[in-house]
């Protein structure tokens, strides 16, 4: 695997991060980079990718700057409570999002703004980590459709594998051994370039969101060696929570039910 030289300077929180936590993932998986120099090596691009454990942001962003950019992330604004590691976040250039709120659009135009700089702006369009049972992307948001269709720029669709096994979905306890390894792979930009000369209706990002989960799920079957269900799985159509442990719900239930029994 060849790594690109960095774009730009990374600053001290780049600096920091790289120093700490690229030799941790190392020493705690292995890696198989594919097609990594898909993402433009400079300009203003968004990378987005599936979403299958807590650990996804650490191998993505490991992923982008070995490839040369620097990973500005819309990240929850829940990380941003904490004076510390906001202040982190912050020098690092991530944007913070309120999801399912109307701030969310703040988000939005930070996000514009930045790949009008140049940036490299990361986005996990389902928003969340996927709620399918057999970790298929899911029913995307159209966060990262808005920005693409608003700026012009390429969207890199990255599919990876592997880090649901060192940590599964909202669990918190690591399984670092045996040694796993970590796949990731970019696809061409998808094609969004009809759809940005539209106008930018409602019906016209919904066909760009799903260009983009579509490529990400075309990645995603290939790395699995499977084929990906015909239709992507929906939590507003099955009753599931969007943000938040899903399993809290069942929790819930099932101690009001104790409860009821027990008067």
């Amino acid at each position: 695997m060849r790594v690109r030289k960095l774009e730009k300077r990374r600053g001290w929180a780049f600096t920091v991060a790289a120093s700490i936590l690229k030799p941790t993932l190392l020493s705690a998986s292995s890696r198989t980079w594919i097609d990594g120099e898909k993402i433009p090596a400079s300009g203003g691009c968004i990378v987005v990718l599936n979403h299958i454990s807590h650990l996804d942001p650490l191998f993505s962003a490991h992923f982008v700057y070995d490839h040369g950019r620097l990973p500005r992330y819309l990240a929850k604004s829940g990380l941003f409570s904490n004076k510390y590691l906001a202040g982190f976040l912050t020098s690092a250039g991530q944007i913070p999002v309120e999801r399912l709120t109307r701030n969310a659009v703040g988000a939005y135009d930070a996000a514009v703004k930045a790949i009008g700089e140049g940036e490299c702006i990361v986005v996990y369009p389902e928003g969340t980590l996927t709620r399918d049972p057999d970790l298929w992307p899911m029913k995307g948001k159209t966060g990262a459709a808005r920005i693409a269709l608003a700026t012009g720029c390429p969207v890199i669709p990255v599919g990876h594998w592997g880090a649901q096994e060192i940590l599964p979905p909202y669990t918190k306890t690591p399984h670092l051994l045996p040694r796993k390894n970590i796949v990731m792979k970019a696809g061409d930009p998808v094609q969004l370039d009809d759809l940005v000369a539209q106008p930018h209706t409602a019906e016209t990002i919904v066909q760009a969101t799903d260009r983009i989960m579509t490529a990400i799920t075309t990645i995603v079957a290939d790395l699995r060696g499977e084929t990906a269900p015909t239709q992507r799985y929906d939590p507003r159509a099955t009753g599931v929570r969007e943000i938040g442990n899903p399993a809290d719900d069942a929790r819930r239930a099932s101690h009001r039910s104790r409860r009821k029994r027990s008067r």
